[in-house]
């Protein structure tokens, strides 16, 4: 296919791509429960006539961290289908988010995958007309939900993707998987997806983010910097009394969980390498005149790798096991999510950039490191151990505000510049000339 063809191809569907973004930015959902999201997905790539898994089939759920209680699920899944969902689908998920969609050309070839993240934020949106989504009629109408990270734009791209590879089928070769992976925000849907098998087969998986700190028009073709990470729940018990008539009968959980928060915080750096700790939420207590009998905190610990995560990991879970026995209270941790640190593919990563540099209209920035934790590194490293290649991209972005911000929108630009890349990534490994 010649250049200007292709990008004719693309242009054509951004009227389609920016919709299908703004949809999805309307009806938000949060992380393993993206059910109205999973069956928009499994629809479209039904009618352009991709195999479709679901649930279990592709969620291993025993892999499936910081997932809601049941009832919870239920809950989100009945507005899924008031909101416009379809209940068939909705149903067929077993209560598990997510979609592979899977196309064989019928052409002996390479199988190439694409992973786009598809939940939204813990956050409320902004409510004024100084916020670009609320003053134009989509910003989001589950409160408590907002895509305040961009996953609405990749999930966009995802379904674009989709419809170009149908319509350019003639010309190629092997397997292309579409992988529209769940609860990305706090590290927990990507490990699930892997421990099913998703990836075993992968030849080639891309994946990327749009926006961080880059420019429209500017593309990083391999990033550094993924943060091995753990996100733990804690949950102190103890024992609550009149504060006044006999606080010695009570165990004050809510000085135990300052106790902690206090020395977690205190946890020396490494010389090995970057470490973080953040306690990002601690709620106690019941009453002025009551002996806290309860804490509940949500925690994540990071590292430039896994013994540096490690580092910070046990030393916090050694201070809130020893604030508690300190306080007489009970404390249980549980992990609710997790990822690790992968390096992009050299060869993969100058294809990426080859391809880049024939789009003189994009600029490539060299290695930038993300300084974040991105749960795609699961998925990589597996691709990667099955001697196959993987790298993740960042395609650049003016945003309104920074990456989990109330008023977070980005240049809805960026969508044609993600779908021409990964459509020319597609026509080179997957392209039939020569066979």
């Amino acid at each position: 296919m010649h250049e200007k063809e292709l990008i004719d191809s693309v242009n054509r569907l951004e009227d389609k791509v920016v919709a299908y973004r703004r949809d999805f930015h309307k009806y938000a959902e949060s992380g393993w429960t993206e059910f109205r999201t999973t069956s928009i997905i499994a629809e479209t790539l039904q009618k352009l006539g991709f195999e479709v898994r679901l649930g279990r089939d592709i969620i291993d759920p025993d892999s499936a961290m910081g997932r809601p209680h049941s009832d919870i699920i239920k809950k989100h899944m009945e507005r899924a289908v008031q909101q416009g969902g379809n209940r068939e689908i909705i149903d067929k998920t077993e209560g598990y988010t997510g979609v592979v969609g899977i196309l064989d050309t019928g052409v002996k070839g390479p199988t190439t995958a694409f992973r786009f993240d598809i939940d939204a934020n813990d956050a409320f949106e902004a409510e004024d007309d100084t916020h670009r989504p609320f003053r134009e009629g989509f910003s989001s109408v589950n409160p408590g939900a907002m895509h305040a990270c961009g996953h609405d734009g990749h999930t966009a791209v995802g379904l674009a993707l989709a419809e170009l590879i149908v319509n350019h089928l003639d010309i190629l070769k092997g397997k292309i998987k579409l992988i529209f992976q769940p609860a990305e925000e706090g590290v927990r849907g990507a490990k699930a997806m892997v421990k099913r098998g998703v990836l075993d087969d992968v030849d080639y998986f891309l994946s990327g983010h749009i926006g961080f700190g880059l420019e429209t028009n500017t593309i990083c073709p391999a990033v550094s910097g993924f943060l091995s990470t753990t996100k733990i729940d804690v949950d102190y018990r103890g024992k609550g009394a009149h504060a006044g008539a006999n606080p010695e009968k009570g165990n004050n959980v809510l000085l135990a969980a300052a106790c902690a928060v206090m020395n977690i915080h205190s946890i020396p750096p490494h010389s090995g390498g970057i470490t973080r700790v953040n306690v990002g939420v601690l709620n106690s207590g019941v009453g002025r005149n009551v002996v806290p009998p309860n804490a509940f905190m949500k925690i994540e610990t990071r590292g430039e790798n896994s013994e540096l995560n490690s580092y910070v990991y046990d030393k916090t879970v050694k201070i809130l096991k020893n604030a508690a026995d300190m306080y007489g209270v009970d404390c249980r941790i549980e992990k609710v999510g997790e990822s690790i640190t992968v390096k992009c593919d050299d060869e993969l990563a100058e294809i990426v950039r080859s391809e880049v540099l024939k789009l003189p209209f994009l600029k490539i920035i060299e290695d930038r490191s993300l300084g974040g934790s991105e749960d795609a590194a699961f998925m990589i490293e597996r691709v990667h151990q099955r001697n196959g290649r993987g790298c993740y991209i960042l395609f650049g972005s003016a945003v309104a505000a920074g990456h989990h911000n109330e008023k977070f929108d980005f240049d809805e630009k960026v969508l044609v510049n993600a779908l021409l890349v990964y459509t020319k990534l597609l026509m080179r490994l997957n392209n039939r000339k020569g066979d």
